[in-house]
């Protein structure tokens, strides 16, 4: 838990301008802040060296800047960190980091709006160990706590500080979910410095009685834009209730809706605003492309761009779990080396599924928006949107994966006929037109009318009408039908069960008002067939009063009279029910 594999880094020099001075709020605001090195790990050495020498002119439109821009030496770090900065081959900061570590030193609370690949994790991870370096934490009361929506992004910020703190006696810890929580608790029994949590499992583990957070004196909220999206704001606000009010609250998103300036305005206090590039603008040297084919000709086509791009290494991503999953199968069946990535996978599986993509056993990585956010995988040349993102913001975080430290990244995006306003919505955010090239063998097809809205709308027709057509054969007029016999059986007699020459009963004895000659006739029929039991039930049938006399069983019953025979059980009248009744009381 404690203890991190660092990622294998390479040198990378950043080109960009310096930032402002240092003001309320602190604005860095170039639409070139996309093409900026940032200061994050690089997963492959061999990528890296390949993207330095792809990437001459960049080096040489810039020489000003390279002159001119500040340097990590000259932002106040000390010499340990200093020096893990240049074992790691780093001189200049991203804006995002020239504009922030300062603030953070200053004892500032910030706030920080920059687009994925900016450098963001470096921007709080330097100024933390530096001002964390001088004492020393204790059991169980972590110093510093910084809030990841995802367990990947926790990960990676824990690696972060493993690479830049090497030479500092720091110590940190993860408080994520899908590990022992007993664990998690002895690490954080020993003291850690710095925890690095998702809200769920930071607020179960408090619950217990494993933590206290009365000491921690600075909090970072990362990815704020993507813990609103995914509902923790109610836990975030709950947590931020437990630590001190005299904290340093560093808040960082890569966009600035109203919602999150709301947030901003709770948690921060007289907060110094850096803001880097437009928010929600896509990197320059990211080449899009949208392809609309109908919905059930997406996997193939997707297979044959796989096999038609330059594709090194590619993330594609799915708006559902399920889609994930076949997807992958089908990938896998095609002869693809291809791996899943979504929240309903268990912990070890997904941290195993990224290390082997990152290691280039897996050349393509199906998964869900949990990756979208700040996973940093080195050298990404192919992002494909399997669907287009309900939320437009999610379309700038997926493709951001590609087209990092300054290398050109391609992202692909498959629509339905039916998904136009979805595309609308992203080419409203962004402010530009998603190219639409042709590609050898892909057939395009033309957007869905206007009425036709809806994600995936001809499937939900197919399934409308098919539920339609099921209730039409519901709804066939068969009730009246079962109904009628029992509405018919309703005023009938029930059928007797007598001795064997009455089992079949005429129909026209069913009424109640054909009761008096009728049975006159039937006894003169049983009369003319003598047997001994038909004489004792003929005796006692006789000692009945006919029907229409005893009145109807809707009709109010007479005053109760003991010596009277038995009714209600017509001819069936059990035989010690005609017995003699005892008196009662003092006539016995």
């Amino acid at each position: 838990m404690g203890s991190l594999d660092p990622i294998a880094a390479t040198p990378r020099r950043s080109h960009d301008q310096a930032p402002p001075a240092a003001e309320t709020p602190v604005t860095v605001d170039t639409t070139g802040g996309s093409q900026t090195r940032s200061l994050e790990p690089v997963a492959d050495a061999s990528q890296a060296a390949a993207s330095a020498v792809v990437q001459p002119a960049a080096a040489e439109t810039a020489p000003v800047a390279e002159r001119t821009g500040p340097l990590f030496s000259e932002l106040g770090l000390s010499a340990p960190i200093m020096q893990a900065i240049q074992e790691l081959g780093y001189h200049h900061p991203t804006p995002i980091q020239a504009g922030a570590i300062p603030m953070v030193l200053a004892g500032h609370d910030v706030l920080g709006v920059a687009q994925t690949g900016t450098g963001k994790t470096a921007s709080f991870v330097l100024p933390l160990l530096e001002i964390l370096h001088g004492s020393r934490a204790r059991a169980r009361m972590p110093r510093c706590l910084i809030l990841e929506p995802t367990r990947e992004l926790a990960l990676q910020v824990a690696e972060n500080f493993k690479l830049y703190g090497k030479h500092l006696r720091l110590t940190h810890a993860l408080l994520i979910g899908g590990e022992s929580m007993k664990d998690q608790r002895e690490i954080l029994g020993r003291g850690v410095d710095v925890l690095i949590a998702t809200p769920g499992r930071l607020i179960d583990l408090f619950e217990r009685g494993g933590l206290l957070l009365t000491q921690a004196r600075h909090l970072v909220i990362d990815e704020a834009d993507r813990m609103l999206d995914m509902g923790f704001i109610p836990d975030i606000e709950k947590i931020v209730g437990l630590l001190p009010p005299n904290r340093q609250t560093l808040f960082f998103s890569a966009t600035m809706a109203p919602e999150i300036r709301k947030l901003a305005d709770a948690f921060l206090n007289a907060p110094k605003e850096i803001t880097v590039a437009r928010q929600s603008s896509v990197a320059t040297t990211i080449d899009e492309a949208l392809v609309v084919v109908p919905e059930d000709d997406k996997r193939r086509v997707l297979r044959r761009l796989l096999r038609q791009q330059d594709v090194q290494n590619a993330i594609v991503f799915c708006n559902r779990k399920r889609d994930v999953d076949t997807l992958l199968k089908s990938l896998t069946k095609h002869g693809f080396s291809a791996g899943a990535l979504h929240g309903d996978l268990p912990q070890s599986v997904r941290f195993a599924t990224l290390e082997r993509f990152r290691a280039g056993e897996l050349a393509i990585l199906v998964c869900s928006d949990v990756a979208a956010r700040g996973i940093d995988i080195g050298g990404l040349s192919h992002v494909f949107n399997f669907d287009l993102p309900f939320n437009a913001e999610d379309y700038v975080h997926r493709i951001g994966r590609t087209g990092r430290a300054g290398r050109q990244g391609h992202a692909i995006s498959l629509a339905s006929p039916y998904d136009k306003h979805l595309a609308d919505a992203i080419e409203s955010l962004t402010g530009k037109t998603i190219p639409q090239p042709a590609y050898p063998g892909v057939t395009p097809t033309e957007w869905a009318p206007e009425d036709a809205s809806g994600d995936r709308g001809r499937h939900r027709d197919k399934k409308r009408h098919g539920k339609d057509r099921r209730k039409d054969h519901t709804d066939q007029p068969k009730t009246p039908e079962r109904e009628q016999p029992i509405q018919d059986a309703a005023p009938q007699e029930p059928v007797r069960r007598d001795t064997p020459q009455h089992h079949a009963p005429r129909p026209e004895k069913a009424g109640a008002e054909k009761a008096g000659a009728e049975k006159t006739r039937t006894e003169r029929t049983r009369a003319d067939a003598p047997r001994q039991d038909d004489a004792r039930h003929g005796d006692t049938r006789r000692q009945r009063p006919p029907r229409d006399e005893r009145g109807g069983s809707v009709r109010p019953a007479p005053a109760f009279d003991p010596q009277s025979p038995p009714t209600g059980f017509g001819h069936d009248t059990p035989a010690f029910m005609l017995l003699p009744r005892r008196a009662r009381g003092g006539d016995a």
